[in-house]
């Protein structure tokens, strides 16, 4: 494949990954009939078992079926933080023969408002918190199922929720449907019949006209990635995993939620980061394996009272989203006896397109190329493949890439490439491979900015900033940011009745307003004047420049660096 070097490979598996032919429901249906009474899901001491977990999925899908209509490949909004009823309606969809798009809890009502209406969804599950921002879809959306966050919490426990998650059932409004209700209801779903080939999930990323943009895949893309984690990682015993990430995202969605129901393990959901409970939970039910970002790490090493905890049960702790600095790595090592072990993917190819080696693994490395992946580095311009050391484009090819963009003919023809008689996905992000084959990123063929794991695409949030009468002119870049990998900066000209009146604090008050909370610039940068080409456009290129000049990161070291 490309001349990739395999000397790494771990040894123990084969290069090819033969996959169930089902569906992905299948990968639940059969752990709740192999382990009914082993709990599927810990949720602040509230203990849900597979069986359970497999009963409330066919009931809700059987009310998706007959009550909603829902029918084979109709794709259905899912807009919840991570809770027992994420997880519950995700597989109920699937038993529906529907399709998920799962929604970003963060999004504004403008930004779900855009992506029901461009998937062509018709019901909505919802949590009460987050229901509200569908008022204005009232023409599109005919069925909205609403859940209470509370409702699965426990009767008692020393755990303490976060504040929205402990809010008690409010009343529905007319045409609102309650979680309840339809679980009692007791419909029983209609034989199923998916296969490998069918619509599974739709996650939604931001593309290069700033709107979010529908990532088509597959039952086989989908079972890919969740069962290839669960092969990578074989021989570490994992029984227990953390699910802290949001399952909305594709690394939280395979990592701590698809590929713990493949393997029949159980998952102890927190639905937003508390650093005590946390180790609290580790502690209490033996947790094996955590798939998080460096800035949670940095968070849980940080805390005076770790010391106090009993974190050895660990055997496995990765991810991705951000480089883990070196300095957090080694206290990691130290503290804990963990490497942290990092990985690759988009929402594109469904979370993993490259893992590190768990026997031999690199710092702050993307990892090579998992089962039946090909990956090479090209020039941005040529499409030429490039020499080991030497920077260009990231292209991968395998059974996890999606099948395109929803509705979107022409971002699909600028994505894909042929190269040596196969089709490549263009990651548009730019790259090197060591002598080793190991990959290692480098930056951004696109303007996307990585924050954590969450990318923000600058143009929208420049569109929406523009509405602020104070603007006058604005550009957003990234800055490096030890903890998040980057952050939001924004560079612009106030208005000359703003100019001293309005501050920075003031602008980002109005953005979270306006905006998910992770869009929002944090750094704030006041000019007299921007950079712009002859014909009056801004160069952003040169601003994001000279603020990786200013704050420079390190990486490791390659042979040449290519300009593109």
């Amino acid at each position: 494949m490309g001349g990739m070097n395999l000397a790494f490979w771990p040894q123990h598996l084969s290069r090819h990954l033969e996959l169930p032919a089902t569906s992905l429901w299948y990968n639940l249906e059969v752990s709740a009939t192999r382990y009914p009474d082993r709990a599927a899901v810990v949720y602040y001491d509230r203990i849900l078992s597979y069986a359970e977990l497999r009963w409330s999925a066919e009931r809700l899908a059987g009310y998706l079926q007959r009550h909603c209509g829902v029918q084979r490949g109709e794709r259905v909004a899912l807009f919840m933080h991570n809770c027992p009823q994420f997880i519950i309606a995700y597989y109920a969809i699937l038993r529906a023969e529907g399709m998920v798009v799962p929604i970003n809890c963060m999004s504004t009502a403008s930004e779900l408002t855009h992506i029901v209406r461009d998937c062509g969804a018709r019901t909505l599950i919802a949590s009460q918190q987050l229901v509200p921002h569908a008022q204005s879809l009232g023409d599109v959306l005919r069925h909205t199922i609403v859940a209470c966050y509370s409702d699965y919490l426990p009767d008692t426990s020393d755990l303490t929720p976060p504040d929205f998650i402990a809010v008690p059932r409010s009343p529905l409004h007319d045409g609102q449907i309650a979680w309840g209700e339809a679980l009692d209801a007791n419909f029983a779903p209609q034989p199923h019949v998916a296969g490998p080939d069918d619509l599974c999930v739709m996650p939604y990323t931001s593309g290069t006209t700033g709107k979010p943009k529908g990532c088509i895949h597959s039952h086989r893309s989908v079972m890919h990635t969740a069962v290839g984690i669960a092969r990578w990682h074989e021989g570490k015993s994992i029984e227990c995993v953390l699910t802290l990430l949001p399952m909305f995202h594709v690394t939280g969605m395979q990592g701590s939620m698809n590929t713990p129901l493949f393997l029949g393990i159980t998952m102890v959901l927190m639905s937003r980061w508390d650093r005590e409970v946390a180790a609290k939970l580790i502690q209490r039910y033996r947790v094996n394996s955590w798939t998080t970002v460096p800035t949670v790490i940095v968070d849980l090493l940080s805390s005076p009272d770790l010391d106090r905890y009993d974190l050895s049960s660990l055997r496995s702790i990765g991810g991705g989203g951000a480089a883990m600095p070196r300095a957090v790595a080694a206290r990691l090592q130290e503290k804990c006896s963990l490497t942290y072990v990092e990985g690759y993917g988009l929402s594109e190819t469904m979370a993993p397109s490259h893992i590190n080696p768990p026997a031999r693994p690199k710092p702050q490395c993307l990892g090579i190329p998992i089962f039946d992946t090909d990956s090479r580095v090209v020039d941005p311009q040529t499409l030429a493949e490039l020499p080991v050391g030497e920077v260009g484009e990231i292209i991968t090819r395998g059974p996890q890439v999606f099948a395109g963009y929803w509705n979107q003919p022409e971002a699909n023809r600028e994505c894909f490439i042929d190269l040596d008689g196969e089709t490549f996905f263009r990651t548009g992000d730019l790259g090197y491979v060591d002598a080793e084959g190991y990959f290692f990123f480098v930056d951004r063929l696109k303007r996307m900015i990585n924050l954590a794991g969450f990318k923000v695409w600058p143009a929208e949030v420049e569109a929406q900033l523009y509405a602020h009468p104070a603007i006058q002119e604005i550009v957003i870049i990234a800055s490096p940011d030890e903890r998040r990998g980057e952050t939001v900066k924004a560079v612009a000209i106030l208005r000359p009745d703003a100019r001293g009146q309005v501050t920075a604090e003031q602008l980002r008050e109005w953005a979270r307003q306006h905006m998910a909370s992770y869009k929002v610039p944090r750094l704030w940068e006041f000019v007299e004047t921007l950079p712009k080409s002859a014909t009056g456009k801004i160069l952003w290129r040169v601003l994001q420049e000279q603020e990786r000049r200013n704050q420079p990161r390190d990486r490791p070291g390659a042979a040449s660096t290519a300009t593109s």
